[in-house]
């Protein structure tokens, strides 16, 4: 897969904590010990290792995980092709946006996940290899992930499907547990809100790794913002899927792919004390 930027950097994983728990920055500097503008300077884009060690026990990240973050010391292992696995990386805005496609080799039965911004690469993939796409999955129904669903379902006559808290358009309902069956590939819902309400993963199984489709529940070293809810979201991302197995690679909306053993090691979100 083409190497993608990471998502977030050092001042996005510290000021999300901050928005989500509603922490004035005077208060984190005096709790952790360091001048006001200093920490002023991190949250604008200036990395300073001390400050960023002084100030990630406050807020219950990982000062070792933080500080590779800010030093670009870390980025998740290539985890080559896979067989059955396309990522379509498309530009929104001032941002790039990823899709997925997930299919069985043998049978050619294929879903897809989020729509991109430009469904048109997927499309083309799927005539290439004559796949036959009958799921589209949304992991949530902010407009960059489904900016493109209308001629993403035409192209494919696939139905959508979302969860029951987001319902858009013609999209099915989905609730937690529910499984569909792709030839030889299982893919099961898991609710992850707290990015969004009715945020969800789609976990698949069934290919060389176990895949999980979180679209911005998870990043490689960080996570959504909690515009809902941001304990829902950082429990959600604890309780189910830092559960998975190590060697599941989730699929983010945004960022490279990562295992859930890499974040397990290296997301400063999940790597505090009070985590291990």
């Amino acid at each position: 897969m083409d190497r993608i930027p990471l998502e977030d950097n050092v001042e996005d994983v510290v000021g999300k904590v901050l928005r989500g728990r509603k922490l004035k920055p005077e208060d984190v500097a005096s709790r952790a010990g360091v001048e006001l503008p200093k920490l002023k300077a991190l949250l604008a884009g200036e990395f300073d290792e001390a400050t960023a060690r002084a100030v990630a026990p406050v807020l219950d990240l990982g000062a070792d995980a933080l500080v590779a973050l800010g030093q670009r010391s870390w980025y998740p292992a290539d985890p080559g092709e896979i067989d059955g696995l396309a990522c379509f990386n498309t530009p929104y805005g001032d941002m790039f946006v990823n899709a997925f496609l997930a299919w069985d080799p043998a049978t050619k039965e294929a879903a897809a996940f989020d729509t991109g911004s430009d469904c048109a690469p997927a499309l083309a993939l799927a005539r290439e290899r004559g796949l036959n796409v009958t799921h589209v999955f949304l992991t949530h129904t902010h407009p960059d992930h489904i900016a493109d669903l209308a001629a993403l379902t035409a192209g494919t006559g696939a139905p959508a499907y979302v969860s029951h808290l987001e319902p858009t358009g013609d999209a099915r309902a989905v609730k937690e547990g529910d499984v569909w069956r792709l030839g030889a590939l299982t893919v099961r819902a898991i609710a992850t809100s707290g990015h969004t309400k009715g945020g969800t993963t789609f976990f698949v199984t069934g290919l060389a790794r176990p895949l999980a489709a979180v679209g911005d529940a998870m990043f490689a070293g960080s996570m959504g913002g909690g515009n809902v809810s941001y304990e829902d979201a950082l429990r959600n991302n604890v309780e189910k899927l830092l559960a998975l197995p190590d060697e599941t690679l989730i699929l983010p909306g945004h960022g490279p792919v990562a295992s859930i053993g890499e974040q397990k090691q290296h997301n400063p979100f999940f790597t505090a004390a009070s985590r291990n």
